[in-house]
């Protein structure tokens, strides 16, 4: 990882953690006379654009303090949006009862499913297809919450 993503991650996760919403990925784009950064970020409970611009503000401060970025930057935060698989445990809870399309490990194969999280166990996660399925958090390779207008 270079030593510039490197400090923006590093910035805004001591941001973050006085908060209760924690870093999801970084996309850096554009060169270094005009940057675009994509912070996105998530949390146990849904995340707002209030909670977004707050945050963008207090990351932008201190980027331009310490003169991170010497050139035009844009700073993008949002959450990460329904396309993006779910990457840390503490997101499942909230979509507790939603659908997902679901690949993971069960022992040296490689399984897809379609089913509603129905519930929650330490690293376990309880999914229901035809039938009740149950992986360990660690055995999952991808995780999407699929939308539902029902």
């Amino acid at each position: 990882m270079n030593s510039f993503r490197k400090n923006i991650e590093n910035i805004t996760e001591e941001i973050l953690e006085k908060s209760e919403f924690f870093l999801i990925d970084i996309v850096i784009r554009g060169n270094e006379n005009d940057r675009v950064i994509e912070l996105f970020i998530d949390g146990e409970e849904n995340i707002t654009a209030k909670d977004c611009s707050e945050i963008s503000r207090e990351i932008m401060e201190v980027l331009d303090e310490n003169k991170i970025i010497p050139s035009a930057y844009r700073l993008d935060i949002s959450s990460p949006g329904i396309d993006r698989p779910l990457r840390y445990l503490k997101q499942y809870p909230k979509h507790l009862n939603r659908k997902f399309d679901l690949t993971f490990k069960l022992a040296e194969e490689k399984k897809q499913i379609t089913g509603v999280l129905k519930k929650i166990e330490e690293d376990e996660l309880t999914f229901l297809s035809n039938q009740e399925v149950t992986v360990r958090f660690k055995d999952i390779i991808k995780a999407k919450v699929l939308v539902s207008f029902s």
